[in-house]
């Protein structure tokens, strides 16, 4: 029951996050997409940027930054 607890506070203080813009780790690019349909869902993620060719795994993501300080 430990366990649970526990899960239940780490799930409780989790940032919740919408969704972040991408962007193209080579060119910076933001015209950046997933290269097949069957892309995330059958086999692992695939990015391809429309402005730089580049074909791979990784992409940036920007988060809104909090202007609490």
């Amino acid at each position: 029951m430990k366990i649970l607890q526990n899960m239940h506070e780490l799930f409780k203080n989790l940032k919740h996050r919408g969704p972040t813009k991408i962007y193209c780790p080579r060119c910076g690019s933001p015209k950046i997409r997933l290269s097949g349909s069957l892309d995330y869902w059958l086999t692992p993620k695939r990015y391809v940027c429309e402005n730089c060719g580049y074909i791979g795994p990784v992409v940036m993501e920007l988060e809104k930054e909090d202007k609490k300080s």
